[in-house]
């Protein structure tokens, strides 16, 4: 806490916003005085934040929260402490780990998950690199939630028609907004490498700079609040809604992955002589075996399993191939030092912190099995069956059947992870949809 403390007071920073993300990837916390936060080193937040749903909810399965509602004591992470660049007096932001009274960390906390799984690969001799791609779409301001998203209006004064992908004059349209988000980040310490217009409409993706898989969970985290906060400040929304717009390609989140050997540094998925080494196989057979039943963490909503179609730039299956983007795993062509896994089955509406940690662990099985891929495929995935669970319900039940994924995740976190998500679920088949109005109200 110290060098937190030293960096409030260096700054003359006034007042301290402590977050720490709930299973949603939702930012929970409190804004305190910086002088009371530093003298409190920290704060404290009932343990049962963690496992709400994202209407607010408490999941009905209790089994994994602690019956007397406890509170967890949070210690801020110095290495997370930035700036809020739009706030009107000197504040910081700090993200948080949490703790029981004893010490122990929760083993439900997201960021303990992702933790865990690091120490993993730590265990092997093993340093994972992430690199993490988010889609999302800006949107008009939209109150209510019956009337269907549309594309926000341009400098000039018309609002998108037709695909832009990758096209310069689209991305223009919203030049204001663009440098305020290189801006924010940049304050942030985001590291952001390239921007792009993708397909849809008004749908951006800005990628990554690869790194350390927490620090990567932790930007990714704090870069989807500040492109809403962004967009807000242009009156506009953006969403990172798996599926916001019914006739338009869904977001996704990409998370590329390599794996370092901790003792020299080099890339183990590259042998010597440049070919893919073994454990790079094994790990995309891991990664093949293992996402059915990780689906929930990379599609954690009912909406995003309408991003799961064919043709629209999003996988079915886990199928892998070289530099093939309709196949679930792609592996992009680079140097032998950059070999990697482009796991392009998340939705941008997954959390980071799980997303990252479930592919991770996906990959860890595999290497830690010797398990082997399937053939790269070179022509279409989409000519395929369909491999991926279609439903959140499907997903669940996968992830409760699968032995190997529950002890490295962890048992109580994912008894904690399918009780709220089997609550979210639940609560959505009680909505009656504008669908079922339309099409049965009188004809069924």
């Amino acid at each position: 806490m110290t060098s937190i403390t030293q960096w409030c007071k260096d700054r003359n920073i006034s007042e301290v916003e402590a977050l720490m993300p709930d299973m949603a990837g939702v930012a929970r916390g409190k804004i305190m005085p910086a002088d009371k936060y530093c003298r409190e080193e920290g704060m404290r937040l009932p343990e049962a934040l963690i496992l709400q749903t994202i209407t607010g909810d408490s999941p009905l399965d209790q089994s994994a929260v602690h019956p007397a509602d406890i509170d967890m004591v949070l210690k801020g992470d110095a290495s997370t402490i930035r700036s809020v660049p739009w706030a009107r007096e000197p504040t910081a932001q700090v993200i948080h780990d949490c703790y029981y009274a004893d010490g122990k960390p929760v083993d439900t906390a997201p960021r303990y998950v992702l933790r865990r799984m690091i120490e993993l690969y730590a265990d092997q001799g093993w340093v994972p690199v992430i690199a993490p791609e988010l889609e999302f779409n800006l949107v008009k301001p939209n109150t209510d939630p019956d009337y269907p998203l549309e594309p926000p209006i341009g400098r000039s004064g018309r609002a998108e028609a037709g695909r832009q992908s990758y096209s310069i004059d689209a991305l223009a349209e919203f030049e204001p907004l663009i440098e305020d988000v290189y801006a924010f980040c940049e304050a942030q310490k985001i590291e952001l490498d390239t921007l792009i217009h993708e397909s849809g409409a008004a749908q951006m993706e800005i990628n990554l700079q690869h790194g350390d898989a927490l620090e990567l969970a932790d930007q990714a985290f704090l870069f989807k609040r500040t492109v809403r906060e962004v967009a807000m400040r242009h009156s506009m929304y953006a969403t990172f809604m798996a599926k916001p717009m019914a006739r338009e390609p869904g977001n996704a989140m990409h998370v590329h992955q390599s794996v370092l050997d901790k003792a020299s540094g080099k890339n183990v998925f590259a042998n010597g002589n440049g070919k893919l080494s073994e454990l790079f196989l094994s790990h995309v057979a891991g990664l093949q075996t293992y996402l059915p039943a990780a689906m929930s963490f990379f599609a954690p909503n009912v909406n995003s399993y309408r991003r799961i179609t064919k043709f629209l730039a999003a996988p079915i299956n886990v199928q892998w191939g070289y530099d093939n983007r309709t196949a679930g795993l792609r592996v992009p062509v680079s140097e032998p030092e950059n070999t990697r896994v482009e796991n392009r089955v998340a939705g941008a509406d997954s959390n980071p912190y799980l997303a990252i940690a479930a592919s991770l662990a996906c990959g860890y099985l595999g290497m830690m099995n010797n398990l082997k891929p399937t053939k790269p495929l070179e022509g279409s995935a989409y000519e395929l069956p369909f491999d991926l669970p279609r439903s959140l319900e499907e997903a669940l039940a996968n992830l409760r059947e699968c032995e190997p994924l529950i002890e490295v995740l962890g048992k109580r976190f994912v008894t904690a992870y399918t009780a709220v998500k089997e609550t979210e679920f639940l609560s959505f088949l009680r909505v009656i949809t504008s669908w079922e109005r339309e099409h049965l109200l009188l004809n069924v």
